[in-house]
């Protein structure tokens, strides 16, 4: 059943102990950086968020945590999307050319073109354990990565904690899980401290969905 509460609706499906409030975001676009690539002239999206990312994205909703290191809020997250799609990106390299015709200098920064695989139609959940920070989350909007792959808030669920792990309708996607482990690979080095950032790959139901539901 739909219970209203204030200008939300929460759908309110399970009724046990330990529960999460679940914000739904979706876009048109993502793409989300891998640590290895540099200037690659193809580079597909990486398909988690790493430990560093789910942070920004904490601290855009609660710029009070700015000065505060870690994750503090966002309890676990899920991403799907529709497809990859292939793009092409025009890029400048940073130096200059310079070329000397008559008594005038000319300068030019040369220009190539990359492929980007870009994700269609990301689906983002980030599961709170507090409602009020769920209720702050869904009023804004948030960025996958790049500034431009805008994700806006569609709804708000209250969910148990066992059902958003075992969901694979609702809450199906990637999570990267973020502990070390006999399963855990390297994703990363944190911006700040400059540690490396490890966790195991979590796969609910099937992540990729050509139905779009946003």
């Amino acid at each position: 059943m739909n219970i209203n509460y204030g200008s939300l609706k929460l759908q309110k499906k399970y009724y046990l102990n330990n529960m999460y409030y679940v914000v739904k975001y979706s876009g048109p676009f993502g793409f989300i950086k891998p640590w290895t690539a540099v200037r690659d002239s193809e580079t597909f999206s990486q398909q988690f968020l790493t430990p560093s990312i789910i942070e920004g994205i904490e601290k855009k909703l609660f710029p009070e945590l700015l000065n505060e290191a870690g994750i503090r809020k966002i309890r676990r997250h899920r991403l799907s999307y529709q497809q990859i799609s292939q793009q092409q990106e025009v890029i400048q390299t940073r130096g200059w050319n310079s070329t000397r015709k008559g008594k005038n200098f000319l300068f030019e920064r040369p220009a190539a073109i990359l492929i980007r695989g870009i994700l269609l139609n990301p689906v983002l959940h980030l599961a709170f354990e507090n409602r009020q920070d769920a209720e702050q989350a869904y009023q804004q909007h948030i960025c996958l990565c790049r500034n431009e792959d805008i994700l806006f808030p569609i709804s708000l669920t209250e969910i148990s904690t066992e059902n958003f792990d075992n969901d694979d309708i609702h809450f199906s996607g990637f999570e990267l899980i973020f502990e070390k482990n006999n399963t855990s690979f390297h994703v990363g080095y944190d911006r700040k401290t400059n540690k490396a950032m490890y966790g195991w790959l979590k796969i609910v139901g099937i992540p990729v969905n050509n139905e779009y539901d946003g």
